[in-house]
């Protein structure tokens, strides 16, 4: 969810959630990276907007650099992925 801080409860989203990695995942992967001397990462990664099609209307601030009146918001009309 993007700036998900701003959304009412049971108002302004359907779903929320965190995909994570199952317990037995570690417990498979931990053992083989300890066998073969390898170094385990842990990361974040943001992926917004990333896969799939929009299915409901979403609204954004101006993006920094873009000079516009300030009451102005953009409308997302397809993934966010590869701008720069």
């Amino acid at each position: 969810v993007a700036r998900g801080f701003t959304q009412k409860y049971q108002v302004d989203y359907e779903e929320t959630f965190a995909p994570v990695a199952r317990i037995s995942s570690f417990r498979f992967i931990l053992p083989l990276a300890i066998q073969y001397n390898l170094k385990v990462h842990q990361m974040d990664v943001k992926t917004a907007f990333l896969n799939g099609t929009l299915k409901e209307e979403i609204y954004m601030s101006v993006p920094q650099g873009i000079s516009c009146n300030s009451n102005n918001v953009c409308k997302l009309n397809k993934a966010i992925y590869g701008l720069k």
